[in-house]
């Protein structure tokens, strides 16, 4: 008989029809739960409050920060959740939990002129090229790392200046790319990419050394590489975090946002709506009398 956690699993792919990458996520999560109690995961069904209580205390010895803790309390709410409607628990261990204070913090943001940096490194041909391509739709349109590698080549309509991005739980959604990124990707799919494919064929737009798609982990070196010029640490959600946020400084609508960031729930996207001390100056300046 499956294990009620292989059984969670199932019902969240076939189900809720969540990605294979968040599916995973949660796997590990659940598995890090089962390690630390010593359980194995077909006794979970014997977890209590307590238990999980002990658990994420030990998650902020160990230094996790608050998001990570945040995904956590999800994993787990969903397990038990899932477990109570098939009638393998009696009580929700979960119930009246929250997720830990400050967890919704303001997201680090590039200004304007470091962006323009890091979109100016990558020079030349090949991978170079591909490279920059991959900088300007991150920043253009706010891409995941994994919306990013899963690009295909029909996806992009270079005419009408959009591109049809496949988001979490496979959800789809139109987004508009700015003319200078359709410029760099144009040029990269003409000179740069059939070099990488050498008489292949791949649906995948971004390619990696051999004509195979790249990949997360691949995408995530890139940009630590390109971003030692800036101080402080820049990672491919950085760039989607800067394009909200010089989005809503720009005068951008919040619902507009929403619907391009590809967020079910709009308090997600109020994140970016977070006062900083650019914006207050900015609002100050703008309609104060002597401002």
């Amino acid at each position: 008989m499956i294990n009620p956690v292989e059984r969670y699993f199932h019902y969240l792919t076939v189900e809720k029809g969540l990605s294979a990458n968040t599916v995973e996520s949660y796997r590990r999560d659940i598995r890090r739960l089962s390690t630390f109690l010593g359980h194995s995961e077909a006794s979970l069904t014997e977890i209590s409050k307590s238990d999980i209580l002990a658990y994420l205390d030990h998650l902020r010895s160990d230094g996790c920060q608050p998001s990570t803790l945040a995904r956590h309390i999800a994993a787990v709410r969903g397990l038990c959740r899932f477990m109570l409607l098939e009638g393998l628990i009696s009580e929700d261990p979960v119930e009246n939990l929250s997720a830990p204070k400050g967890w919704k913090r303001i997201p680090r943001v590039l200004g304007t002129e470091d962006v323009a940096t890091l979109l100016s490194i990558p020079e030349g041909g090949g991978l170079s090229l591909r490279d920059r391509a991959i900088l300007e739709i991150m920043y253009s349109s706010g891409l995941r790392a994994s919306e990013v590698v899963s690009i295909k080549t029909g996806d992009i309509n270079f005419e009408a200046g959009f591109i049809t991005v496949t988001g979490k739980g496979s959800r789809q959604r139109v987004v508009p790319v700015h003319e200078a990124a359709l410029c760099t990707i144009k040029k990269y799919s003409e000179e740069s990419r059939p070099a990488l494919l050498k008489h292949r064929t791949s649906p995948y737009l971004f390619l990696a050394k051999g004509g195979k798609p790249m990949t997360r982990q691949r995408l995530w070196q890139l940009i630590k590489k390109y971003s030692r010029v800036l101080s402080g640490g820049v990672s491919p959600h950085t760039l989607r975090h800067c394009f909200a946020s010089h989005l809503l400084d720009g005068g951008a609508d919040l619902r507009a946002l929403q619907k391009m960031l590809g967020h079910r729930d709009i308090s997600t996207t109020q994140i970016y709506t977070k006062v900083t001390p650019d914006r207050l100056k900015k609002v100050h300046k703008l309609h104060h009398p002597r401002g």
